[in-house]
């Protein structure tokens, strides 16, 4: 599974990964149990949202290659 692999009408999915527990969030598969939908680009995901395992606000991701 390669989270870097293009969708047919946009730019390659990204990976971000919680810096405070490892938490990673794949644009591709999305985070349903988060309530984020599959496709869902980091840019879109709400300035509110918290990871769902430690808490912290979506400013403590960063993008990585996987």
């Amino acid at each position: 599974m390669r989270s870097e692999a293009a969708p047919p009408d946009g730019p390659p999915f990204s990976t971000w990964l919680c810096v405070v527990c490892g938490w990673v969030y794949d644009e591709r598969t999305g985070a349903p149990q988060a309530g984020l939908a599959p496709g869902t680009r980091w840019e879109d995901v709400p300035d509110s949202w918290t990871c769902p395992d430690c808490g912290v606000s979506k400013q403590d991701f960063e993008m990585v290659r996987l």
